[in-house]
């Protein structure tokens, strides 16, 4: 496709498609799986096609073989509608003993019940993200998480954001949906957030697993979600704060929470804990998070105005948008992300791994008035883990490799303490 924007999973489908008998692609709706995996596939058939869809069905029930039959690599889109051809890509896969045959995509996840084998061995996974600012091309990419981890000097000479504050929030607001950057007007762009956002609470949370659920019930449920992102809230206080519209119960809210996980719609960030405090002082309760800040914008009926006023609030969006895109980015480096909290307020808002045991500790802030406070925070933390290595006889933490705060700024550069600042709008993988 001539129109194609190159995804950051790019090269990662490629190389698992080199290792792999198949690959199965999960994600969000709308975040372009379908659209990436057909610049590599041969040919294709899409399960939810409506005028195909009993067809397949029916044939997948019969001989799901005949579904496979098709020149290599083989996307099989929204391959969950019939689950049974997840054993026989499989076995073709096992019989045929080459790699690259099939692709695999899903917006659901599946229940593994209704399938014999894990595909261990033959079938990798693959996540992808909504477009992060980068891919969307609203970073300019003059800083790159791989070189700094290389050599955090590159950013000696500084770098220089093209995205103002106003930039940001729309970009926010709008989300990393790929179809939405096809669109001529701003208001036509904001729009398709917020028809993911109703179409996900009237009917993709029953469509996903055949049990119908209230609209008003996921709605009230999301906003509470919403009004605490980026925090620790526990389960409790949601439910309750959804009890105070609708009798919610415990029961009901873990129901919905699987479902709206299922989808790939929440994914809350896990928490780092390693052995410098007490368990009893660690904070280990997951972050609620939105896979895309434009969802958390749509929960809350508002719009990119709302924040002229209220840049506080702006700033957990903001803490949800860079989450995205750093696990777009650090996917591509085979990292993950996590955070750090403890019950005396030392915090890092984000930790990334990386595969061979390198690690940054990232804050997360707005404007400019509030970097020395996160700067500060990041090197308390360092400190404490030195301070356990010199306790420690056998073993020791390794110190972080790297200590970033990303802000909504213009200006990038490294402080004489060694903490990098790096706008998000100059950051790629």
């Amino acid at each position: 496709m001539s129109n194609y924007i190159k995804r950051i999973c790019d090269d990662e489908l490629e190389l698992k498609l080199e290792a792999f008998g198949a690959v199965h692609i999960i994600g969000p709706k709308w975040c372009g799986k379908t659209t990436t995996a057909k610049q590599f596939a041969k040919s294709y058939i899409e399960m939810q096609d409506p005028d195909k869809r009993d067809m397949y069905i029916q044939t997948a029930k019969i001989k799901p073989s005949n579904l496979l039959i098709g020149e290599n690599p083989r996307l099989i889109d929204e391959w969950q509608i019939a689950p049974n051809l997840w054993d026989a890509v499989r076995v073709s896969v096992d019989r045929r003993n080459e790699d690259g045959l099939y692709i695999l995509t899903g917006s659901n996840s599946i229940d593994k019940t209704e399938i014999m084998h894990t595909g261990t061995g033959r079938i990798d996974t693959l996540i992808m993200y909504p477009m992060s600012l980068y891919e969307s091309q609203e970073s300019n990419g003059s800083v790159s998480l791989a070189k700094l981890f290389s050599d955090p000097n590159v950013l000696a000479d500084g770098c220089v954001s093209d995205l103002s504050i106003d930039q940001l929030i729309f970009a926010a607001c709008r989300g990393g949906w790929p179809s939405s950057l096809q669109k001529k007007s701003d208001k036509a762009k904001l729009l398709v957030a917020r028809s993911y956002f109703d179409s996900l609470c009237a009917e993709d949370i029953s469509n996903v697993d055949g049990i119908q659920r209230d609209e008003t019930t996921t709605r009230l449920l999301l906003r509470s979600y919403a009004r605490n992102i980026s925090t620790m809230v526990t389960n409790r206080a949601i439910i309750n704060d959804v009890n105070a519209n609708i009798d919610f119960s415990e029961a009901s809210f873990y129901s919905y929470i699987k479902v709206l996980k299922k989808l790939f719609l929440i994914q809350d960030v896990g928490a780092w804990c390693p052995a410098i405090r007490s368990k009893s002082a660690l904070q280990a309760t997951d972050k609620r998070e939105f896979v895309d800040p434009s969802l958390v914008v749509a929960a809350l009926g508002i719009d990119p105005e709302y924040f002229n006023l209220d840049l506080k609030t702006f700033g957990f969006i903001f803490e949800t948008l860079c989450i995205r895109d750093l696990k777009a980015y650090s996917a591509a480096l085979g990292g993950r992300v996590s955070y750090y909290h403890d019950r005396y307020g030392l915090e890092a808002d984000c930790v990334l791994h990386l595969r061979d045991g390198r690690y940054a500790l990232i804050e997360f802030k707005l404007g400019s008035a509030d970097i020395e406070d996160g700067a500060n925070h990041l090197i308390e933390l360092e400190n404490l883990i030195q301070t356990y290595n010199l306790k420690e006889t056998q073993c020791k933490l390794r110190l972080p490799d790297l200590k970033i705060v990303i802000t909504g700024t213009q200006y990038g550069y490294k402080r004489d303490d060694g903490v990098l600042v790096v706008p998000i709008g100059c950051l790629k993988n």
